[in-house]
């Protein structure tokens, strides 16, 4: 790859839609009041002569028969390829990283990427109700990539509820650590104290009050539990209108239309991997091989390491996530390094699949600010399933773009996968990870188990005797042993008795 082929951000805007707002502009519309401002960042209106494919992430909160190619029609674009993704939050980075890889091969002058989410205005403004300003809705005429897979095995056991799901990586992970119940409980609320300390900063944040760690994980009124062992203040907030745009270029290009060099961000390093997909079948709960090997090969293509990151974007929709990634990355507990450039999706907010083009953007304006700086972002889809991550900087990377082969890693991590697991399953069962799912109105309604049988085969089993749940809720109950018994009529195993 010779100098022109170098990747670099050129422009990069976003925008947060207040409550409150006479006429909310539709999740499109702000797509479009965001690539206009990109436009506008790159301080050239030439660049959209050489735009040649828009990449976007998924909108989940509306549907539009083709959003890129229309957003393209309001640009006055052409692109020759047009991408629109499946919902996941490793799209964004996932996105960069596969623009980087074409700009460096010549494929492409310049891409646009781009996201958002107009939630808050469809679900609680108009109640998914269109309003006269608004399209109408059409489903998607393509998507590119890979659909999500859903395992029946696990979806009998809500497992497809991400606050039920990453709250059993939580008891995971609390007991690999060692932690008691209530030391667990301070080292979450503490993790996102810092996570809402940055967001209270952040003019773009949705929510910009700052918590403390004890309000985090208190539970009121206000702060309902929702799966133990998390408040609604630990979990992503979806409900937000929010878009951002990012326009990648190369050197050359950035140079033919004077664009500042002090504009210019480079895309250092980046990888995608994803864990075995169902969850069942992981070897473990608490780690995530995908992290460990994609931050590894992402940074030796920077030629940093991770001592080097002075910052990180760590995707933050629950706690176990944040501290997954903190124990494959090596980060120690008294690390003085940020966590979050935005605040974090549980207070900066969600837009949905698109929350990481928003740290993208604010790594953006860091870089530019402080040229020294150097950025990772590490974005998470599915359920701890698929990463995708980007390091940013004022330099090159070591290494070209797309010169690297990673499906010999990836083949790696999923040949670990585990057996099916026991559908019907009668006998002892070793908890390894457990939550317990509430009412809106406090009590608790059952609990999941996950965890081996005697044969080593893994198996689910549900909870609903009252006392048992009082248990889960006061003990630490990962390595106990419970009998379970196949319920024919429920279709699900249940927890008769701990031993």
């Amino acid at each position: 790859m010779g100098k022109k082929h170098i990747p670099i951000i050129v422009g990069a805007a976003q925008f947060t839609q207040r409550k409150g707002t006479s006429q909310p502009l539709d999740s499109l519309s702000l797509i479009v009041k965001t690539a206009q401002d990109a436009i506008e960042n790159t301080k050239t209106q030439k660049i959209i002569d050489c735009i040649d494919a828009i990449y976007m992430v998924n909108i989940s909160s509306w549907s539009y028969e083709d959003a890129p190619g229309e957003l393209g029609k309001r640009l006055n674009i052409t692109p020759k390829e047009k991408i629109y993704l499946p919902d996941g939050g490793q799209s964004p980075q996932m996105l960069i990283n596969r623009a980087a890889k074409t700009i460096a091969s010549g494929q492409h002058r310049c891409v646009l990427v781009t996201g958002g989410e107009a939630a808050y205005s469809t679900y609680r403004v108009f109640n998914n109700i269109r309003p006269e300003h608004w399209p109408e809705k059409k489903p998607p005429a393509y998507m590119n990539g890979e659909h999500w897979e859903r395992y029946d095995i696990e979806n009998k056991y809500g497992l497809y509820w991400p606050s039920l799901t990453y709250a059993i990586f939580e008891t995971a992970l609390r007991a690999s650590s060692k932690h008691s119940i209530k030391e667990h409980r301070k080292y979450m609320g503490e993790l996102f104290e810092g996570f809402s300390k940055v967001a209270s900063k952040n003019p773009l944040s949705w929510t910009q009050k700052q918590y403390s760690a004890e309000e985090i994980t208190t539970p009121s009124p206000e702060n309902r539990l929702v799966t133990y062992p998390y408040t609604k203040r630990m979990c992503a907030n979806n409900l937000v209108d929010q878009a951002g745009t990012i326009i990648i270029t190369n050197e050359e290009i950035a140079e033919l239309l004077n664009i500042e060099i002090n504009q210019w961000v480079y895309l250092m390093g980046g990888a995608d991997l994803k864990n075995i997909s169902q969850i069942y079948r992981r070897p473990r709960l608490d780690n995530s091989p995908a992290v460990r090997e994609g931050s590894r090969v992402a940074l030796k293509q920077a030629g940093l390491k991770s001592s080097d990151i002075d910052k990180f974007d760590l995707y933050s929709c629950f706690p176990s996530i944040v501290e997954i990634f903190i124990k494959e990355l090596g980060i120690k507990d008294d690390d003085p390094r940020d966590l979050t450039v935005t605040g974090g999706l549980p207070y900066f907010g969600t837009p949905l699949s698109n929350y990481s083009l928003h740290a993208v953007i604010n790594t953006v304006e860091l870089i530019r600010t402080n040229p020294s700086l150097k950025i990772m972002i590490i974005a998470n889809g599915g359920y701890n399933t698929k990463q995708s991550i980007g390091i940013y900087g004022n330099k090159p990377p070591k290494e070209d773009w797309g010169t690297r082969d990673d499906s010999k890693l990836q083949e790696s991590i999923l040949k670990q996968s585990l057996p099916d697991a026991e559908v019907q399953a009668n006998g002892k069962l070793t908890v390894e990870g457990y939550s317990i799912i509430y009412d809106r109105d406090g009590p608790a309604k059952r609990a999941v188990l996950l965890g081996t049988l005697e044969n080593k085969k893994r198996a689910l089993a549900i909870v609903t005797e009252p006392e048992m749940l009082l248990t889960l809720e006061n003990q630490e109950i990962v390595g106990k042993i419970f009998v379970i018994k196949y319920n024919a009529t429920l279709e699900r195993n249940i927890a008769i008795s701990m031993e």
